[in-house]
């Protein structure tokens, strides 16, 4: 019955040991989506256009295409930055409309 115990309690210190060791801090964890940015992407190819900000990373322009692939658009793109213009001025309009 000791030699149960004592493996046990062995076991657990190793396990409980590697557990720690593996851990990965926040910051690796929370890695940021788009490592790379693409410049030249064809409007016409994409479906579909997603908008991410997350904690220590950079804005981030996420393209579904229509081959559903998923790609990284720079956000500083001219036609990207017209197109957001395009659509905060759109919304601004809208919301005018309603007031």
């Amino acid at each position: 019955m000791d030699v149960k115990l004592l493996a046990v309690i062995v076991f657990l210190t190793v396990a409980m040991r590697h557990s720690q060791t593996e851990a990965k801090p926040i910051s690796l964890v929370e890695r940021c989506w788009c490592r790379a940015t693409l410049n030249t992407v064809p409007q016409r190819s994409i479906r579909e256009i997603k908008f991410l900000h997350t904690p220590n990373c950079p804005f981030q322009v996420i393209a579904k295409l229509k081959n559903n692939r998923e790609v990284c658009i720079n956000p500083n793109t001219k036609w990207l930055q017209q197109y957001l213009k395009n659509a905060i001025n759109k919304i601004k309009k809208s919301k005018k409309r309603n007031n």
